[in-house]
Formats: C-alpha cells, structure tokens, sequence
C-alpha cells in the first residue's frame, strides 16, 4: 500500500509546526481559502472551498502508516476529504491526498469570532519559508474573509504551536494586513 499524504494550506504549510516526513510544496487547483466561523470556537478557521477559477499553494507530506488519527485530532473541527487528483505535487507517483475543511454544518454566518494574529503569523512564515514573497502575496491574495476582526496576541499568544517571527516577517504580515483594509480587534 502506497503510503498516503495530506495537503495542508495554513499552519501545516509551517514545518516547525509538525514532525510530517516527506514534505514537498503542492498546489491544490480549484480550491480557496476561505476564513469562516464555527459553533465550535470564538476564533475563525482557516478553511478551502471550491473555486474554479483558484489555485492555492501548501505543502503535502506524508502521513507514516497511514495513522491519520494524531492529525485527525490536530485538524479537529475539520473534515478529511480525498483531494482525488486537484493536487499538483513534484511526486513522481500519485499517493492518495487528503485535504481538511469545515463542513457547512459547522459554520455560523454571524458571532464575535476573529483571527488570531499568532496564528496567522505562523501560516505566514511557513508561506515566506516555502514559497517566499510572492507566496506570501498569493496566500493573501487566495484568501477571502479578510473583514473577519484580527485579534492581535502577539505579545502573548494564544495559538499553542505559535512560533517566535522574525522582525522582516512581522513588517511583512503588517503590510499585507494594511494593504486588504484588515481590522485589529
């Protein structure tokens, strides 16, 4: 059996943030992402949607033994679906890849939930690490629900596998944050 992978597009794109062998840098086509609120937390998810006319960058890795049940717990909230073949992967072979999202009997279309700015530093600096400015510039660009409230816990974060960003990867969130408009909470 060929050993399965997942295909993260947010904090898993960020390999400080797991210990996932075999990580390549992918792209899922005809996705996007999408900010939403759920019944399940006061801060928003980072989610995919289709969108056929979109092409968002992540990361696969391979998930040993198929033992899906350490990143099913990670991705709690989430669903696994099979990403069928709408991932383009340097992979000579086509392993079975898996993307998470939250199903729409999660959501909630109104609630006080915001973005963690701890969280989204981290997806930010694993887009800078694995596809540099301009991946940093289509995540921005590829995610909708940027009038979704952001919660600035950079001095004391809330996201537990927060990371310590650099002073140029700060400036570098900031700007693209000013540059869609996007309230601080």
């Amino acid at each position: 059996m060929m050993t399965p992978y997942f295909f993260g597009y947010g904090s898993l794109v960020n390999r400080n943030t797991h210990a996932y062998p075999d990580a390549h840098p992918a792209q899922l086509l005809g996705w996007r992402r999408r900010w939403v609120r759920t019944r399940l937390r006061d801060v928003v998810f980072l989610t995919v949607e289709p969108d056929p006319s979109c092409t968002i960058d992540g990361l696969i890795a391979a998930v040993p033994g198929a033992d899906w049940a350490t990143l099913d717990l990670r991705e709690t909230g989430y669903d696994r679906q099979p990403s069928g073949g709408a991932v383009a992967h340097p992979l000579g072979q086509a392993p079975q890849i898996a993307h998470y999202s939250v199903t729409p009997d999660n959501r909630v279309d109104s609630g006080d939930h915001c973005i963690l700015r701890s969280y989204l530093d981290v997806v930010v600096q694993g887009f800078l690490r694995e596809f540099g400015d301009a991946g940093v510039q289509r995540f921005f660009d590829t995610t909708s629900g940027w009038e979704t409230p952001i919660l600035d816990d950079r001095a004391a974060p809330i996201y537990p596998r927060h990371q310590t960003i650099t002073n140029d990867e700060t400036a570098l969130v900031d700007l693209h944050l000013n540059r869609l408009s996007a309230r601080l909470k």
